[in-house]
């Protein structure tokens, strides 16, 4: 059994730090990348059959979405980091209580929210001022994907616990099961039985739900290897590792909620501008996912990687992994501002082709270089945060980008300033960088060093 436990988890604290980082990070990029078409098919084959009223439907229902899961993606990024504080500091009894914890306690909270969320969800399509042309089709939207909460949930802890072992390829094959399904599905329904943007909130919900049984199943499988036995009794909640679960986690559920629901706030104010403003922000935020997939990729093979070494007490690794980052993110920001300048119309053209929204759409390239701006300053401040679990500068992230500097600049640059919605998208854009001021000073200062790990 030890020697199962040994070839299970990856030791991420010695080895070529560059190659680990590329290693590590790939399958966690392909994986982001599939992810990207997943949540981009939808937005591409509604644009095509369906026309702007369903893009915009698409481009709010995702958002939505997206502000529902916040408890779900900060929970699983703090029990990830603190498996692999952890792992690297050989405390296996504590990894076997945190993945009971954290089955329990955000499966529940999926349950919890999903209910609250369908006795109010008409109000939801009132908060965000989607367009009337779209507020039909965006309502059979958010309602198909609010009943799926519990399969984006059990997914993302599900890939918590093998990211935070040094495992970054499963969780890919989980996803692209996923992609595989929803594509399909999304032709089959809306091409063939003309099930609109019915169609694909079916198909990206009956995709999350295979993908997280597919993975269930293979950690049950395997469940010598990592060390959890899955009896009932061990999927009590521990105090022991929640409390730094909650200590690490509610900063990044209150970043992730006021990052997203301050592009709520602002996205209301463009939906005000009709419904082609409504879909060329969308087609803009699917865009940012590109540069996301980049970026989430490396922010989370690096958190990963510092965390085992902050437990090891490996510093020297952790400023390599920081300085890697910034090489390898600044190589990827050059390639998508060059695209993106050089062909527009090809890449605005992948998810429509009506004229008004293609024309509108060139206005935004420069807030799209802005945001990959963001693609090379964000990420290797980020990983630092998580790995080192400073839980006081993401809550301080959270109340800049999300609360001060998102809604600050938008209404300045939009309102005062009067710059319409160009304004709005350029204010949104400039707060990508607030992860890089705060951080920056922080990893200057050495004071990381000095962390004391969950141990």
């Amino acid at each position: 059994m030890k020697e199962k436990k040994q070839s299970f988890v990856q030791d991420l604290t010695v080895g070529n730090v560059a190659r680990q980082l590329i290693m590590f990070a790939a399958p966690l990029f392909l994986s982001g990348l599939l992810q990207t078409v997943y949540n981009m098919a939808d937005m591409v084959i509604v644009g095509q059959y369906v026309g702007k009223e369903g893009l915009s439907a698409v481009s709010v229902g995702g958002d939505v979405l997206a502000l529902l899961t916040f408890v779900s993606m900060g929970i699983s990024n703090a029990g990830q980091i603190l498996i692999s504080q952890y792992v690297g500091a050989g405390r296996n009894d504590k990894v076997s209580k945190m993945i009971g914890t954290l089955f329990t306690f955000l499966l529940s909270c999926a349950v919890f929210i999903t209910v609250i969320c369908l006795f109010i969800q008409d109000k939801i399509i009132e908060w965000v001022n989607m367009p009337e042309e779209a507020a039909g089709f965006g309502k059979a939207y958010i309602f198909v994907c609010i009943l799926g909460l519990v399969f984006i949930f059990g997914y993302n802890l599900v890939s918590a616990v093998l990211r935070g072992m040094g495992d970054s390829r499963h969780p890919l094959l989980f996803i692209a099961i996923a992609s595989l399904i929803n594509i399909v599905l999304d032709l089959v329904l809306i091409v063939c039985f003309h099930m609109g943007v019915l169609g694909a909130a079916l198909a990206t919900v009956f995709g999350q739900a295979v993908s997280f049984l597919w993975s269930l199943v293979y950690l049950y499988r395997r469940k010598e290897a990592f060390g959890f036995d899955f009896r009932w009794e061990s999927f009590r909640i521990d105090p022991q590792v929640l409390r730094p679960l909650l200590t690490l986690g509610v900063p990044m559920i209150l970043q992730s909620a006021a990052v997203t629901f301050s592009k709520l706030f602002v996205t209301s104010w463009v939906n005000t501008y009709g419904v082609v403003a409504s879909a060329v922000t969308g087609i803009g935020n699917k865009l940012q996912l590109v540069t996301n997939v980049f970026a989430q990729a490396l922010s989370t093979a690096g958190g990963s990687m510092i965390a085992q070494n902050i437990g090891a007490k490996k510093y020297k690794r952790v400023s390599s992994v920081v300085n890697i980052s910034f090489v390898l993110d600044g190589a990827v920001t050059v390639v998508l501002t060059a695209v993106t300048v050089a062909f527009p119309y090809t890449v605005f053209g992948i998810f429509t082709n009506d004229v008004q929204v293609l024309n509108m759409c060139i206005s935004f390239i420069p807030v799209a270089i802005v945001l990959y701006a963001g693609c090379v300053l964000r990420p290797p401040m980020s990983a630092l945060i998580n790995g080192t679990g400073r839980s006081r500068l993401n809550l301080t992230i959270a109340l800049l980008d999300g609360i001060v500097v998102r809604i600050f600049l938008a209404y300045l640059m939009g309102k005062i300033w009067g710059f319409g919605i160009y304004g709005f998208w350029m204010g949104n854009a400039l707060a990508s960088c607030v992860p890089f001021l705060v951080g920056m000073p922080y990893y200057l200062s050495g004071k990381w060093k000095n962390i004391r790990a969950y141990n």
